[in-house]
């Protein structure tokens, strides 16, 4: 057996012993600790290979190299060099070189998808998340958040949907700040998006009247507190969508912090980060071109990369049979007067016979403004007809002069403030009457009696 030892492996001299330093990870480590034990003869290559979970034709060769080389024979081949998959260096510096000039503010992700889309660079968001914090041009840090308890998704499709209204600068100073409408489905993450001037209670009417015509009827809307969704001075008061929603049989829950509904919110930020890069590449500047974009492409594109609806069952109601004017609508009370007619704003509308019946004076009678502008009057679901009076306009007075004669009155004010209010209502009385030509009336004062002829003939007269 001369030339090998007694394991079987090449009796050979070790390379002189250097003072250096040897970078190591946790597995060599135990691999290093394994050879010792062999070295020291308290364990042969098949136990020591089968402990660290290696062949023995492996084993054997760590030991060759442990032998040749020192610890440093144990170290992987390939650490230091570099990979056979790796992307070519003019790669890299194009798309660094890209992200300088066009990209600056995009995440990796988006940014790897703008690659392969408009360049034809084709890398992976994790390759184009190193590369942006090797350059320095991507931190990645997120703050720190409180714990929150996780709340698992709903298993249906339409059992629950997140609604929200985000009012940002989509269009970079290019417009006025607006609104993004955002409801997402909290089992699929499928998205409706729409874009309004305001948060107001019309323009969400619309959004949810479209949602209905175009999906059906959800179980629970998720909202937040705001005026449109939630009346804080009176809590048993229903908004014109509160009303909307339970005449649909819908559940609201209304949310008491942004991260209770944190779905939408994070969506709002998605949107905040990819929406805007894309209406800026597309050129948007309005509502309506950003809407028609929404509609065209950016969602079905959304909801593509990240709604997941394969294996999930869709429980919306269908909304065949229903009115959807009269359902989502602005509703007021009034009440009938005795001429059949009623009052708004400032207004008087008079009732006409017609098919329906006629409601009884003092009953009270549903106006109900659609979203289209019309408006429409009902008692009992009955649609009447009326006719919308003109308004009664009262003669205008004449602007006020100031008289230019001197007078003391208003020369020098006397009195006290009770006199001088006195005194100027009076003037306002004259005023008022000389404007009408109408007599003013005049006090005068009583002459005392003289005396009579034939009184003072009887005084005078003798007996």
């Amino acid at each position: 057996m001369s030339g090998l030892c007694i394991l079987g492996v090449p009796d050979c001299e070790r390379a002189p012993a250097m003072t250096e330093t040897v970078t190591m990870s946790s597995k060599e480590r135990e691999h290093l600790k394994v050879i010792s034990r062999i070295e020291a003869g308290e364990l042969t290559v098949a136990e020591a290979a089968e402990s660290i979970h290696l062949t023995e034709r492996q084993m054997y060769r760590l030991l060759r190299r442990h032998r040749h080389e020192g610890d440093r024979g144990l170290i992987h081949r390939l650490r230091g060099r570099r990979s056979n998959l790796a992307y070519a260096a003019e790669v890299r510096t194009k798309a660094v070189r890209l992200y300088r000039e066009l990209y600056s503010d995009y995440g990796p992700t988006l940014f790897a998808e703008k690659l392969e889309f408009y360049h034809d660079l084709k890398i992976s968001r994790q390759t184009a998340t190193r590369w942006l914090i090797e350059e320095s041009l991507w931190s990645g840090s997120r703050k720190k958040r409180p714990h929150r308890k996780k709340r698992q998704r709903r298993d249906c499709i339409g059992s629950l949907i997140q609604f929200d209204g985000s009012e940002h600068d989509w269009f970079e100073g290019r417009a006025p700040k607006c609104t993004l409408l955002v409801s997402i489905d909290d089992a699929s993450n499928r998205v409706m998006l729409r874009f309004t001037p305001t948060e107001d209670t019309l323009h969400v009417l619309s959004f949810w009247r479209d949602y209905v015509a175009r999906f059906g009827i959800p179980g629970e809307v998720y909202t937040d507190r705001d005026s449109v969704y939630y009346d804080n001075n009176n809590t048993k008061h229903l908004t014109a969508f509160g009303l909307a929603m339970t005449r649909l049989g819908v559940h609201l829950i209304h949310a008491h912090s942004p991260q209770a509904k944190g779905r939408v919110e994070r969506s709002n930020r998605t949107h905040q980060d990819r929406l805007i890069k894309y209406l800026r590449e597309q050129n948007v500047s309005s509502i309506d071109d950003a809407n028609q974009l929404l509609e065209r492409f950016f969602t079905d594109d959304h909801n593509r990369r990240f709604a997941h609806t394969d294996g999930l069952t869709d429980i919306h109601r269908p909304a065949r049979g229903l009115d959807l004017n009269n359902i989502f609508c602005l509703q007021e009370t009034r009440q009938v007067h005795n001429d059949w007619t009623v009052s708004l704003n400032t207004r008087f509308i008079q009732l006409q016979r017609s098919d329906a019946p006629l409601p009884p004076p003092r009953s009270n009678v549903m106006l109900r403004r659609w979203l289209d502008g019309s408006l429409h009057i009902f008692w009992n679901e009955h649609q009447l007809k009326f006719t919308i009076l003109p308004p009664h306009t009262r003669p205008k007075l004449p602007p006020h002069r100031p008289s230019t004669l001197h007078h003391p009155w208003r020369s020098k004010p006397a009195g006290g403030l009770r006199t001088q209010r006195r005194r100027a209502d009076a003037l306002d009385f004259y005023r008022k009457r000389m404007y009408n030509n109408a007599p003013i009336p005049t006090t005068k004062t009583p002459k005392p009696k003289k005396p009579s002829l034939t009184t003072s003939t009887k005084n005078n007269a003798s007996p």
